[in-house]
């Protein structure tokens, strides 16, 4: 079946007020003045093609779809969510949540965040959705940004304790992650998306690069932030950090008005904003569970 890929088109950002950016905040840019992104599921392109239906993953709590995208004939592995099978939920809107996805991606790109794979909405063989390239996870080095150790083998440096339980043997455990800079800057973009949903399986390392994906419980206009990555709460943004939420304010929003509500574009902005005035990642707030369940 033909689908037709589409996202927002790229448009001039808003100006800022701020000290323009440098390319030690940033990182390495191209000539066009954006941040070099090499990943193939960061650089390929989702335009007219023909999308098959190759599997689905029956874990996932909303219909979820392995497919592949013919591109010049050649296949590129994708994620295709449908709106339509998407379960009804208390707090967000229904069938909203394949945009938001979108949204994260357009977040992710323009801050120079590169922690979302490319996602574009489909038209595919069961309706509008959202269709994200498929990341080939490396499972060695996942293992080593978030994991579940016996809480007496938690090392002493170099990551985090996020979580402590008991086991079926009722021996104590921790959920642990790394202190690492590509999955802190992941723990800075879920602050600005206000993600609800950052569990430990939706944490990817691949060919060296941090992704993170399922952002369909993102951009509510209450706080809803659970997340795993709480080892950096209170500690100051380097300027990397600080130069990617900027730019995401500055030009995301004129992304966005096809993906969010005007509510949910203001409320990212102020996000941005806290971000940038206080200069530091938040705590965890009380009246909101700030860890996801299941943690993995």
């Amino acid at each position: 079946m033909a689908i037709s890929a589409r996202g927002p088109t790229a448009t001039v950002g808003r100006c800022s007020t701020d000290p323009a950016l440098t390319v030690d905040d940033l990182g390495p840019l191209s000539e066009e003045g954006d941040a070099q992104r090499s990943h193939p599921a960061l650089t390929v392109e989702l335009g007219q093609a023909e999308l098959q239906i190759t599997g689905r993953l029956l874990q996932a709590s909303n219909a979820t779809f392995l497919a592949e995208l013919l591109v010049d004939g050649a296949p590129i592995e994708c994620v295709y969510k449908p709106l339509e099978g998407e379960r009804p939920l208390w707090d967000f809107p229904h069938r909203t949540l394949g945009f938001r996805e979108v949204a994260a991606y357009q977040v992710s790109r323009i801050g120079g965040f590169d922690c979302v794979p490319v996602t574009v909405l489909a038209d595919g063989p069961f309706g509008l959705g959202s269709l994200q390239v498929w990341v080939d996870v490396d499972d060695a080095a996942t293992d080593k940004l978030v994991d579940l150790v016996p809480s007496s083998a938690v090392p002493k440096q170099g990551w985090f304790t996020s979580v402590e339980g008991l086991d079926a043997n009722d021996r104590p455990v921790s959920v642990i992650h790394a202190d690492v800079a590509d999955l802190r800057l992941l723990a800075v973009f879920d602050v600005l998306i206000n993600n609800a949903d950052r569990k430990g399986g939706h944490i990817l390392s691949s060919a060296g690069q941090v992704f993170g994906v399922d952002h369909g419980l993102s951009f509510h206009t209450d706080h809803k932030l659970r997340t795993l990555l709480w080892g950096w709460a209170g500690s100051e943004l380097t300027p990397r950090e600080v130069a990617a939420v900027r730019k995401a304010r500055d030009e995301a929003p004129d992304q966005l008005s096809t993906l969010l509500s005007d509510r949910e574009i203001s409320a990212l902005v102020h996000r941005a904003e806290l971000l940038l005035s206080r200069r530091r990642l938040p705590r965890p707030r009380g009246e909101w569970p700030s860890i996801p369940w299941p943690p993995f």
